[in-house]
């Protein structure tokens, strides 16, 4: 299956992405500038970011993604919220919420969908993807995590922020594809440094990647 992937087809299931608290402006620009080059899905930046990644992107197919309660996502649903609408006013197209985590261990799950919601209103027609920080969950909760991501309206459901004890897994994306369906698309994010460890969640059942190494990723395939 891996011969079937080009460079073009990879690069457009790709969020090239930087997120570290200190990467400066030149740094974003200049992943704005590989995005361009490379044909990327979307830039994801931190959202102090998003109005420059407009910018830069405009005219291009590149999308501006940006993150929402990151990383821990123990903000309130209200200031998550209003961290979407600001977003979306200035230019982002995608936003990715990190789930409140201390509300799935408490099991109080209408609190989990509450705050899905309040992302997905304020959004409007921007793509929402939930990060659920699989290496904190168990099976049980990973699979309700996305059946509320689901009841919540989301868009995506997302393995990691990067920023937790583990990143994306293989079984973790097919778990939550199975959870999902078809109805829900599936983010793999988290420690994805190669082709061989991109391919390997595409056929695991993951729609799009997240990842810093994106230009890496591409660079081992043939136009």
């Amino acid at each position: 299956m891996e011969a079937n992937w080009t460079r073009s087809s990879l690069a457009k299931t790709i969020d090239h992405t930087v997120l570290k608290a200190i990467a400066t402006e030149q740094q974003v620009r200049e992943l704005c500038v590989e995005a361009k080059a490379n044909n990327f899905a979307s830039v994801c930046v931190n959202p102090c970011w998003v109005p420059l990644c407009a910018r830069e992107l405009a005219g291009s197919k590149v999308m501006v993604c940006t993150v929402i309660g990151f990383p821990l996502g123990a903000n309130s649903s209200a200031i998550k919220a209003e961290e979407a609408t600001q977003a979306v006013k200035q230019g982002a197209h995608e936003v990715d919420m990190v789930i409140n985590l201390g509300a799935v261990k408490s099991d109080d799950w209408k609190l989990v969908e509450d705050d899905i919601k309040a992302v997905v209103k304020a959004a409007g027609k921007a793509t929402v993807k939930v990060i659920l920080e699989t290496c904190y969950l168990t099976e049980a909760e990973k699979v309700r995590a996305c059946e509320v991501s689901e009841k919540a309206g989301a868009h995506f459901v997302k393995t990691s922020t990067g920023f937790g004890t583990g990143g994306a897994t293989a079984d973790d994306v097919r778990l939550m594809k199975q959870a999902v369906g078809g109805r829900l698309k599936v983010k793999a994010s988290g420690g994805i440094r190669s082709y061989h460890d991109a391919i390997k969640m595409l056929e695991a059942g993951a729609d799009r990647i997240g990842a810093s190494s994106s230009v890496t990723i591409v660079s081992e395939l043939p136009e």
